[in-house]
């Protein structure tokens, strides 16, 4: 059965040291459960409690599974891979004792800092990518990170392709799950930064099929991604402009995506995820919204 889940980036608590104010963990699993949702990912570290019974407790009040973590890691230099697996480590060894053993650790590129990739997401070239060799390391700290997780914790390990970090495209993705081991290292497909990245989500699903074990739903405005483009808006400026829509208002096919889901046999959660900026918006209602459409597609749950 699949099951439904929201995430606290919808409500504008990002991994980014952004202006505004982000509503609380109370606030945000209060509105969530409303809204008519089984499911969260834990949100940025400190975010939700990091004590481990108290974190269960928060679950256990609002019926709620735990899904994953997201922990971005800048990849491309060496250095950083050791302290970027502690710390993912870290957060898996909160979600394991609290009593979620099949959450996962989502990966990601340490986004933040990359200048050029977030000054340019949704217009990516191939000169704006890793080198062969800057690939190997990369592979290599996302190796590092997978294998830490599952040493300290067994949790499995999957990884988020993003815009403005160096797997956004297609290409991108397929580099980097050709460079991974397919047992140690999962996919979460996100169907919005698929296709602000330049591709086709539904393709993608077809394409890796097994290898992905983790699901975002986020929708792509493709008339803010022209926008996007014709006005050379950075990552943020996207975001704010709304390039991540409310679901069936942008360019995703998430009937035919739920169609093959069922064909792969998947029974786990969709995680939705309407990415805005701290105090963009209302939040609640557009959950609410997120959650009748999904009400509209066959996914039992």
């Amino acid at each position: 059965m699949i099951k439904i889940a929201n995430a606290p980036c919808s409500w504008g608590v990002l991994e980014f040291e952004l202006e505004g104010q982000a509503a609380g963990y109370e606030q945000v699993l209060d509105e969530m459960k409303e809204s008519g949702y089984a499911g969260t990912e834990l949100g940025d570290w400190g975010f939700m409690p990091t004590d481990p019974k108290a974190l269960r407790a928060e679950m256990d009040k609002r019926g709620f599974q735990l899904l994953g973590a997201f922990v971005p890691v800048l990849l491309k230099d060496r250095t950083k891979h050791a302290e970027g697996a502690e710390r993912a480590a870290r957060t898996a060894r909160l979600m394991a004792d609290a009593g979620f053993p099949n959450a996962f650790i989502v990966l990601a590129d340490e986004n933040g800092s990359i200048a050029e990739r977030t000054a340019n997401a949704g217009r990516i070239t191939p000169a704006m990518g890793l080198t062969d060799d800057e690939w190997k390391v990369f592979a290599e700290g996302a190796h590092a990170v997978a294998r830490e997780v599952k040493a300290q914790t067994g949790l499995r390990t999957v990884f988020h392709h993003h815009c403005a970090g160096y797997v956004e495209t297609p290409e991108e993705v397929d580099t980097l799950l050709r460079l991974t081991d397919p047992e140690l290292l999962g996919l979460v497909l996100d169907m919005g930064h698929y296709m602000f990245g330049g591709g086709n989500p539904l393709e993608a699903l077809k394409k890796y099929g097994n290898r992905i074990w983790h699901v975002h739903f986020k929708d792509c405005d493709p008339a803010i991604a022209v926008k996007s483009r014709n006005e050379r808006l950075d990552y943020f400026q996207s975001v704010k402009a709304g390039i991540f829509c409310e679901l069936g208002k942008g360019g995703v096919d998430f009937r035919a995506i739920v169609d093959e889901l069922h064909r792969q046999g998947y029974e786990d959660w969709i995680v939705v995820e309407q990415d805005v900026l701290p105090g963009m918006g209302n939040p609640k209602a557009c959950a609410q919204r997120n959650r009748g459409f999904i009400g509209t597609l066959s996914i039992d749950n």
